[in-house]
């Protein structure tokens, strides 16, 4: 009896574990198993993809032939994570197609050059990093396709020549420094081409526009690459060509050919003439289907007749210097959905013929001196509409009137409309107009909304008590404004003690204020002819002069706050586009050229965690940055609830008197301290969001950028509460001048090194120990220093921190605010992390890619 009983044992074991019978330690199914197991996603539950019970290759993303080799393996977004281990899918030496994409990655075996017989490598969307020709790719000689995009690679795009087979490759996203030799021999196969969005910045190699001769589709898009219409010429079977947000000259029209279907030659220096029609060229639009020329320098008139173009879904000709012209024909263009002609010098009126075109989603008419009234539109498909800044007049059609509540975006601003607010929000009007306020901002016209026309008595009421109404509430008005002065003296008083008084100019001329010790002067002979660069709208005419209107000549009204680089102005450009002007008082060592060349680099640096450069003005000796403005104030104000009117730490937007005035309304006071935002969910998305922040500056960024100051008033919550860093790169700008300052530190956050002699110059791994503090604040709630630690030996938050983790008390010093809203496991594991970056030595801090990849593991689970 017991042989039977020992039999199904052993039938039950091969059943269940693939490492048994067929699946020994050499098979692929083998190799597959340990691969998976190792990564950590194999599981016995009967509804998972990977079902240890059943045999591999039946699981799905697995393909084998009739002898159990695996052929292909397809695990996208499957949650895989970390290095991939040796002897897994290294092993598989008969695998023609490689789909990991969408996981996260880290690193590829040692043996992964084994896998000669690839034909489709995916490894697209991870976090693999180092240079590319450690992978031995070139070797891979079977390969047609490649697909590495959204990693970090960097380095040296290797020489892909040997693949004689390769039809696709996809490099994009990465941050590749240099491009391979492609202007010497010949890529015969290769079809498509995605290098965008990496760190090139050289001229495109001879021979770049004949070293492909059946490329349909190439993507250079978002680099600093060089050169000129030429280099194009050659590539006549091109069906998608997209060399946006580059540094491109030449004519226009030299970069198309008959095929073309997808054209983006935005954000480039192109100029001369569109035409539809152009002798010399031979070519016709009559295949494009989307087309953007915005942002670049083109001149002359807008082809008139745009009905050349009959499969034309997206025009774009914003921003171009064309010349005065009425507006072009464009009813032809039955199938358009988007068309953006702003900022193209149009005049006249808008044709009526414009609601023939029932498929249109987008209009972008803004910037321009249409006069006239709108004429009917077609709204069915209508999402975004913007007809701000021209001279139109009249109603605005009821049919429009009636979609607005369920448009992403419109804008009626700086125009002669007639409109009411009757039955919108204050939200949707504030949309709607720039500037409004509660009544009706633009020659207003009540008959518009009147519902019921022949109720004459019901309207002479109505209006009476309007009147009434409008007299009380500008009574009211007075006395609030007398108030607020009153309030704004108070508040001034207290943040302004330190500013003497400084004189006050208006219009051109020279122009002074002091602060403390430092005086800043600029000598501007002339305001109107010292240009303001806008680095997404460089056509846009902004002057100092602009700066001087947008801040009321730097104010102390619109001053935000006073920080270590100079003080912080709001003001509202041309467009009502609202800002936040830093002057950068300190002397620079660089010259205009070398501060005007790094502040175009800083520019062109664009993370969802950083506060956006938009643009910067020289202005006789002095630099001025010009960023967006974030709504909702700083991390600092946020966790140690600074009362309104005392900034002593650089806030952008706490400056909310007017808030004040009006009841406390600011969207500051909904996420203060006691504000439903005050959980673990919300302080660790601002914890992950500036560590990215960091770890782009310092491996995303060639050459990678210390930032030197991190610290809570660095880190900005935007519209949307995302964690923004701000002023990065800034030091750069000034030369050597700041190192003494900079060296010096902010309260708190001075990591241990600095207080030794001639070890003063900051390093990456000073910006993670200044991350550590931050961390240390959002888990606590408390300050750097002099804030109450109970521990007795503890002088600063630091010190209070690293010994109650060292002591295992790390849940109990958990801000009380928080500590119910999550996991206590994670938030003491977060304190754990902060302790890390807080090591006395540099070299045991982590990298803050290392600490990105900390802070996903204890992630919130949203529910």
């Amino acid at each position: 009896m017991g042989v039977p009983v020992l039999g199904c044992i052993l039938l039950l074991a091969v059943s269940v574990n693939p490492s048994s019978s067929y699946e020994s330690p050499n098979t692929d199914g083998f190799f597959i198993y340990d691969f998976f197991e190792k990564m950590g996603v194999v599981g016995f539950n009967s509804s998972s993809d990977y079902n240890a019970s059943t045999p591999v290759c039946s699981w799905q993303g697995v393909s084998c032939d009739d002898g159990n080799l695996v052929l292909s393996l397809v695990a996208s977004n499957s949650g895989l994570s970390g290095p991939i281990p040796d002897n897994t899918i290294g092993k598989l030496s008969n695998l023609r197609a490689l789909n990991l994409s969408g996981n996260r990655i880290t690193a590829l075996p040692s043996d992964f050059g084994s896998l000669s017989k690839l034909q489709s490598l995916n490894l697209s969307d991870n976090l693999i990093s180092g240079p590319l020709i450690n992978m031995n790719i070139v070797n891979f000689g079977s390969l047609e396709i490649i697909d590495l995009s959204g990693n970090n690679f960097s380095g040296m795009i290797p020489d892909f020549v040997a693949l004689r087979h390769l039809r696709v490759l996809k490099l994009g996203r990465n941050m590749f420094e240099s491009i391979f030799p492609l202007g010497i021999p010949t890529f015969q196969s290769l079809v498509v081409l995605d290098l965008s969005s990496n760190r090139l910045n050289e001229t495109l190699p001879r021979g770049f526009s004949t070293a492909f001769p059946k490329l349909e589709s190439l993507n250079l898009a978002c680099n600093a690459i060089e050169g000129r219409d030429t280099d194009f010429s050659g590539m006549k079977s091109l069906r998608y060509l997209n060399v946006s947000g580059n540094l491109l000259r030449g004519p226009v029209m030299n970069f198309f050919n008959e095929m073309l279907q997808v054209v983006d030659l935005s954000r480039n220096r192109l100029y001369g003439h569109i035409s539809g029609e152009q002798s010399n060229s031979s070519y016709s639009w009559s295949h494009l289907v989307s087309l953007d020329l915005s942002e670049n320098e083109l001149s002359g008139e807008i082809q008139h007749n745009l009905s050349v173009a009959p499969k034309l879904r997206y025009l774009s000709l914003a921003g171009n210097g064309f010349n005065r012209q009425d507006f072009p024909r464009v009813e032809g263009l039955l199938g358009l959905e988007l068309l953006n002609l702003s900022k193209t010098n149009l005049v006249g009126r808008i044709p009526d013929e414009i609601s023939q075109l029932n498929n249109l989603k987008s209009i972008d008419l803004s910037d321009n001196r249409l006069n006239g009234s709108i004429p009917g539109l077609s709204v069915e498909n209508l999402e975004t509409l913007d007809l701000s800044r021209n001279e139109l007049r009249g109603e605005i059609p009821k049919m429009i009137v009636q979609k607005l509540h369920s448009m992403k975006l419109f804008n009626f601003s700086y125009n002669n409309l007639t409109f009411c607010a009757n039955g919108f929000t204050k939200e949707t009007m504030g949309r709607a107009f720039i500037g409004y306020t509660d009544s009706c901002p633009i020659a207003a016209n009540p008959e518009l909304f009147r519902r019921k026309p022949s109720e004459h008595k019901g309207m002479v009421k109505l209006t009476l008590a309007f009147t009434l109404s409008m007299m009380f509430l500008l009574l009211g008005l007075v006395f609030l404004a007398f108030g607020c002065r009153r309030r704004r003296s108070k508040s001034w008083a207290v943040k302004q003690a330190s500013y003497n008084e400084g004189r006050q100019i208006s219009g051109p001329g020279p122009f002074s204020f002091e602060t403390d010790s430092t005086t800043w002067v600029a000598d501007v002979k002339q305001a109107t002819s010292v240009p303001v660069v806008i680095f997404e709208k460089p056509l846009l005419n902004v002057t100092f002069a602009d700066l001087l209107s947008a801040t009321s000549n730097f104010d102390r009204g619109t001053l935000l706050a006073e920080g270590k680089f100079g003080p912080v102005y709001r003001g509202f450009l041309p467009g009502g586009v609202q800002v936040a002007v830093k002057v950068l008082v300190h002397g620079s060592t660089l010259t205009d050229h070398e501060a005007a060349r790094e502040l175009e680099y800083l520019g062109r640096i664009k993370h969802p965690n950083l506060v956006p450069l938009t643009g910067y003005c020289l202005a006789g000796d002095q630099r001025i940055a010009i960023y967006d403005y974030m709504e909702n104030g700083n991390l600092h104000s946020l966790l140690h609830d600074l009362p309104l009117g005392v900034n002593l730490t650089e806030d952008w937007s706490t400056d909310t008197w007017e808030d004040d005035c009006a009841g406390g309304n600011g969207r500051i006071r909904d996420v203060g301290p006691s504000g439903p935002l005050m959980t673990w969910r919300f302080h660790h998305r601002i914890a992950l969001g500036t560590a990215r922040a960091l770890a782009f500056l310092h491996h995303g960024c060639f050459p990678s950028i210390i930032h030197r100051d991190v610290k809570a008033s660095s880190v900005y919550l935007d519209y949307n509460l995302e964690p923004r860093l701000s002023d990065f790169g800034l030091a750069k700008v000034f030369g050597n001048e700041l190192d003494e300052e900079i060296a010096r530190g902010s309260p708190g956050y001075l990591p241990p090194e600095f207080s030794e002699p001639g070890n003063q110059i900051p390093t990456a791994k000073s910006d993670v120990y200044c991350f550590g503090v931050v961390l240390f604040e959002l888990m606590t709630g408390k300050k750097p220093v002099g804030d109450e630690y109970p521990e007795e030996e503890a002088s600063n938050l630091v010190s209070w921190v690293r010994a109650s983790v060292r002591k295992g008390r790390g849940k109990s010093i958990v801000d009380p605010k928080i500590r119910e809203t999550g996991p206590e496991e994670q938030m003491e594991e977060a304190l754990k992390i902060g302790y890390l970056c807080t090591a006395d030595h540099p070299m045991k801090r982590p990298s803050m890619q290392q600490v990105v990849g900390l802070l996903k593991d204890i992630e919130p689970v949203v529910k």
